[in-house]
């Protein structure tokens, strides 16, 4: 179902089951990308009221947005990938299938996420490390989210810095530094205070254990 309101510009490729909601623009072209850039929605794709989508975007499976999201030019999403309302994604970034990104969410350019991460509302990553500085487009480098890494609400992840496979940065850190894999990282500037299967419940139950089939 594509609405009336709803714009789609040459070379957009709409999947079986896709759905595209009032004020939707699909395939908006780019000063950075090729005129013949295709943009590929998948099936089952939902792209809900107001979002942007630029040309070179490909959206896999089942991926979704929320409302007034912006996914920028050369932007790849795998299955399942979820965006939540208001966030932005900018160009050349990379994400995983089964990605979760909350609402009002940034993610700069050429940053990676891995499958399974989880970004939770207001989450912030930087690709800058002297905003500004000279030569700083041709320095340009994003984070690297690991796969089931948990970004909780409000942390900002520095330009470079490497989370590692489900680890869990809490909410309102500053990560200026790499996170081993599983471990559990607090405050401004981040630090290790334990490990991910160290984590309970007050009644006792490890959140993680058997999460995805893995144990904590």
């Amino acid at each position: 179902m594509i609405a009336e309101s709803a714009r789609l510009y040459p070379g957009v490729h709409v999947g079986d089951g896709v759905e595209i909601q009032d004020f939707v623009i699909v395939g908006v072209p780019s000063k950075s990308v090729s005129a013949n850039a295709v943009t590929r929605l998948g099936n089952g794709v939902i792209l809900r009221s107001h979002t942007v989508i630029y040309a070179g975007v490909t959206m896999s499976r089942s991926a979704q947005t929320g409302h007034a999201a912006q996914i920028r030019e050369m932007t790849e999403l795998g299955e399942n990938v979820s965006v939540g309302s208001h966030s932005v994604i900018e160009h050349h970034v990379r994400i995983g299938d089964g990605v979760r990104i909350h609402s009002q969410v940034f993610v700069p350019e050429f940053s990676v996420l891995e499958e399974a991460a989880w970004l939770g509302p207001n989450v912030v990553l930087t690709n800058a490390r002297f905003p500004l500085g000279r030569d700083i487009k041709n320095r340009l480098q994003g984070p690297i989210i690991e796969a089931g890494a948990i970004l909780c609400a409000n942390c900002t992840i520095l330009p470079g810095v490497r989370i590692g496979k489900r680890a869990i940065v809490g909410a309102g850190s500053v990560v200026v530094r790499d996170v081993e894999a599983g471990s559990v990282v607090v405050g401004n500037p981040a630090r290790r205070i334990k490990g991910v299967e160290e984590l309970r419940y007050r009644d006792g139950v490890r959140p993680y254990e058997n999460v995805n089939g893995q144990g904590a």
